[in-house]
């Protein structure tokens, strides 16, 4: 199992998609997801809506420096793909993937062959082109609403599973973390958490 952080690795709620929790994130190992949109042609790291000072995607690359370390990309508008992939390339970055597009505009990246991963939760229960898809996205709103054993079949199907672990929606994750230990071998498993040390030292990964 992989652990990644959520907006960085932030010890305070302002620090999230800042370069203090990225640099935090990567230099004790772990990967990131975060939030990608784009102001006057330039892709910027942002969750809500950008003002003009929001770090660049290429900023976070430069800070990732050859480390390759996994990305989750969340989209946040629409006609991304190209510069997307031409930011990657042009940073040798190729672990990396997105999710959270909107359905017509996650056509663009299959079709170009970016790692695509569809979203899963009890609010969408059958994910967009999960067929196409690398990954799934798993969600959970409310109290985790899959089993073992549908997590067990997600895990067989091939696919890459990231797991939103359950403090990212105020609840405790102790909970989900026990079901989790029992397929922490997995390799196409990764944790999306707001407190990777902790998770690392819960799975002793």
């Amino acid at each position: 199992m992989q652990i990644i952080s959520h907006r960085g690795y932030w010890l305070e709620k302002p620090e999230r998609n800042l370069k203090i929790a990225f640099e935090r994130s990567f230099d004790l190992g772990f990967g990131t997801e975060t939030d990608v949109r784009d102001v006057a042609g330039r892709l910027v790291i942002s969750h809500d809506m950008p003002n003009g000072n929001e770090m660049s995607l290429d900023d976070l690359l430069e800070i990732m420096s050859g480390r390759n370390l996994p990305l989750a990309m969340n989209i946040k508008a629409d006609g991304l793909c190209e510069p997307l992939q031409a930011a990657f390339a042009a940073h040798g970055h190729s672990n990396w993937f997105v999710f959270d597009m909107a359905v017509p505009d996650m056509r663009s990246y299959l079709a170009s062959g970016v790692s695509t991963y569809s979203r899963l939760s009890e609010i969408e229960p059958v994910p967009a082109w999960l067929c196409e898809a690398d990954g799934i996205w798993l969600d959970s709103f409310g109290s985790e609403w899959y089993s073992r054993e549908q997590l067990a079949d997600l895990l067989a199907s091939g696919k890459q599973i990231c797991v939103v672990s359950s403090e990212l929606h105020g609840r405790e994750h102790l909970p989900l973390w026990q079901l989790l230990a029992e397929f922490q071998g997995a390799v196409n498993l990764t944790l999306c958490t707001d407190v990777p040390e902790s998770a690392r030292t819960f799975f002793k990964e």
